[in-house]
């Protein structure tokens, strides 16, 4: 079948392959949801060079990450060249209309995981993206009294503001739009400085801790999402579980009441009928980072806090500590003579 999006036409194959075995959601009742929220997710994907998490089979079947512009793609999609930590770079694709979401489920796409820069400048991120993660023991009510202190430790340094929704899932993000004026390392360090602030404030609900061994059961604040390459779902995003759950915007007054399991493929359409998209001011206003960066300096120098262990895939980073497992660094140590 043909659906309409933005005077384009895209072609729907197997419109009723089930996506959802457990639900009986098609094809078409995805690229349906898409069609109901287009403004909101193109405002999450426009210009930014973005991965695709695809499901050809549904579900239940074998998926994966799309990262070059697949062949094939329309030519008014347009694309913008990164490069990996690896060194290996690749075009990808960055939506500017409604039609290359639309194009994107013609083939299985789920999750939309957007870059935090534009197509014209991928190298300087234009958000500080906080993923507040639950650990074993914890949940979305843990994450959501994190989040209302994250909101404060924001509005105080720096007067930023932050932009929450659900994961989909069990967590939460908080996006802060920011000048695109510092390097992906910078804006790790940043995010690094939050993380350590709120584990102050914190200290029995929320970790920095990178290896899951150190975490217990609180709230891990993933810093690394921030690292070049890698990247969160969008905002009204569709993830692959049963019920199909969506990535819903909310606002601050929403969180710790709204819970995940009240946005999916069926109730989100209806609430963006009603309010249409609650981050649509998120671009308004650009924030600097100065203020946590001021943050960190201090706490490399006063209390002895550098870096922290990047991703097992990256290469090793100047001034970053080792990426051995303390509990198999314990067993290595030399015993005595």
């Amino acid at each position: 079948m043909e659906l309409e999006a933005g005077g384009r036409t895209v072609r729907l194959s197997s419109p009723g392959k089930v996506f959802f075995p457990e639900d009986g959601y098609t094809k078409l009742d995805v690229a349906r949801y898409y069609q109901a929220v287009a403004p909101g997710i193109l405002r999450a994907l426009r210009e930014r060079p973005t991965t695709l998490q695809r499901y050809p089979d549904g579900i239940t079947g074998e998926w994966f990450y799309q990262k070059r512009a697949p062949k094939g793609m329309p030519d008014w999609i347009p694309t913008a060249h990164i490069t990996f930590p690896s060194g290996r770079s690749a075009d990808e694709m960055c939506p500017t209309e409604e039609a290359a979401v639309l194009w994107a489920a013609q083939y299985g796409t789920l999750t939309f995981h957007p870059w935090p820069v534009r197509r014209d400048d991928v190298d300087h991120p234009d958000e500080l993206r906080i993923d507040l993660d639950p650990q074993p023991g914890t949940d979305y009510d843990d994450a959501a009294r994190a989040a209302h202190e994250l909101r404060a430790v924001l509005e105080e340094f720096g007067g930023l503001r932050g932009w929450p929704k659900t994961s989909g899932g069990r967590g939460i993000h908080v996006f802060v739009p920011i000048e695109p004026r510092w390097t992906f390392t910078q804006v790790r360090r940043a995010a690094i400085a939050v993380g350590r602030e709120m584990e102050r404030r914190m200290p029995e609900r929320v970790t920095i801790k990178w290896w899951k061994e150190e975490r217990g059961e609180r709230i891990f604040i993933d810093y690394n999402q921030t690292a070049r390459d890698r990247t969160i779902a969008s905002a009204y995003s569709v993830r692959p579980r049963p019920g199909a759950p969506v990535s819903a915007p909310l606002t601050w007054d929403e969180v710790g009441v709204a819970h995940p399991r009240d946005f999916d493929i069926t109730t989100m359409p209806a609430r963006f009928a009603e309010l249409g998209d609650v981050h649509a001011g998120m671009d308004d206003t650009r924030y600097a980072l100065d203020a946590l960066l001021e943050l960190a300096t201090k706490d490399e120098h006063d209390h002895g806090l550098g870096d922290l262990p990047y991703p097992p895939e990256y290469p090793k980073m100047p001034g970053e500590p080792s990426r051995v497992q303390p509990s198999r660094a314990r067993k290595k140590a030399p015993g005595p003579d």
